[in-house]
């Protein structure tokens, strides 16, 4: 199934989902992200989203970088028990005390994987999966792969990094393009991977 955007043009079905989709999946979602930042962000949105909606997620997103400093890995990791109290009062974000905990847990581990790995992006990139894992565009919810480093984060101490929210992470940030094939974006994902330069 397909949704036709207001261009004619058609995209994945969950584009026409609710207000905001269309851009957000035209402009981010699939594509290739090696900023250390805007991956740390993402890990902790998917955990933010366990057991809701993305849109409930994308809705907020502005809220999330302001109470987490625009998820600065140094900022985040210092955050104390004061900050925590904090945002457990912000009705702009999901206030669950676990997810917020996790959030700032990953920072410092975060920080740990950048000292052991030289970035975030080179250990993500590390992880990118066979395109073969992946035989059928949105057929799956997790996979070896994202099984694997899912394993492998909570080994280093993550949280809230599960093997579907790991697999989620794998589809925003490009490492598969699950764009449907006959979704107008798939090409330009497909394009814009081949010219990623992996980081290392």
């Amino acid at each position: 199934m397909t949704f036709i955007g207001p261009d004619g043009a058609p995209r994945c079905d969950w584009a026409g989902g609710a207000p905001g989709f269309v851009e957000y999946h035209d402009t981010e979602w699939g594509f290739p992200v090696s900023d250390d930042v805007r991956l740390f962000e993402k890990f902790c949105l998917e955990g933010f989203q366990s057991g809701l909606s993305w849109r409930t997620i994308l809705d907020k997103r502005e809220n999330f970088r302001a109470a987490f400093a625009g998820f600065d890995l140094e900022t985040v990791a210092g955050y104390d028990e004061s900050d925590v109290a904090s945002l457990l009062q912000d009705a702009g974000i999901v206030r669950h005390r676990g997810k917020i905990e996790a959030t700032i847990n990953n920072a410092a581990r975060a920080l740990e994987l950048i000292e052991t790995e030289g970035s975030l992006a080179a250990y993500v990139w590390r992880h990118e999966p066979d395109p073969a894992e992946v035989p059928v565009p949105q057929s799956l919810t997790t996979s070896p792969t994202a099984t694997a480093m899912s394993k492998d984060l909570k080994k280093r101490g993550w949280k809230f990094v599960g093997p579907t929210t790991v697999f989620s992470f794998m589809e925003a940030m490009g490492l598969i393009n699950d764009h449907t094939h006959d979704c107008v974006v798939r090409a330009q994902v497909d394009t814009a991977r081949a010219a990623f330069v992996r980081p290392s």
